[in-house]
């Protein structure tokens, strides 16, 4: 009589499914950012990312239709990783210019380095094209990162320091608008000068009350 079967070990013993996809989805992730930093986007595929994670291509097309579709997800990921570690979490001093430098520098940063460079100037490029993943990428991505500026640009309009009747929306763009603009048009060198420059410009623009905001409670 053969051996009867111990349930309970058999079930430790199984592979766990979900790990497993997690694995090989973090995989194809982590693929498809390394490919379009090193080859671009237009050289970037299907097969090449599927090769890179250790999975069949198959795999890639159960959760994505497209290579953009993969380096959303991926950038998306990029960006979680960054705000866990703090990197996205909008200073608030007192000193709108000082706060509003600091984010800019590190956006220049942000664009100097590849890791987050060659997808988000791939997304940009294939969002052109494709509406719908073009939306998709401003909606997931760009806008919670906008939403961040208008909170703090917000504050400082509730605390006098611009006008009661200051766009936020319009501030958040000239601040952003022209640093991207150079960045994907390659029309000047990014640096953290430049940045504090666009931010003096736009300030000063838009009325800004020079000074610091008086410490809660004071």
């Amino acid at each position: 009589m053969s051996k009867p079967l111990d349930t309970a070990s058999s079930q430790a013993k199984a592979p766990d499914a979900t790990r497993r996809s997690d694995r090989s989805r973090r995989a194809i992730l982590d693929a498809a950012l390394a490919l379009v930093g090193e080859v671009g986007y237009n050289k970037l595929t299907i097969e090449a990312i599927a090769a890179r994670a250790g999975v069949g291509k198959q795999t890639i097309y159960r959760w994505w239709p497209s290579k953009a579709a993969v380096l959303l997800d991926a950038s998306l990921a990029l960006a979680g990783e960054a705000a866990e570690g703090g990197a996205w979490a909008f200073p608030d001093t007192g000193d709108l210019a000082a706060d509003l430098k600091t984010v800019l520098r590190a956006t220049v940063d942000e664009f100097a380095d590849e890791r987050y460079a060659a997808p988000a100037r791939a997304l940009a490029a294939a969002g052109a094209t494709d509406p719908e993943l073009g939306a998709r990428f401003t909606e997931r991505l760009l806008e919670p990162q906008l939403a961040l500026y208008e909170t703090r640009l917000r504050g400082a309009r509730d605390a006098g320091l611009l006008p009661a009747d200051t766009d936020l929306r319009l501030v958040v763009e000239m601040l952003v608008g022209p640093l991207t603009y150079r960045w994907l048009m390659r029309t000047g060198p990014l640096a953290h000068a430049h940045a504090d420059a666009l931010v003096d410009a736009v300030l000063h623009g838009v009325g800004y009350v020079t000074g610091r905001r008086p410490p809660a409670g004071a």
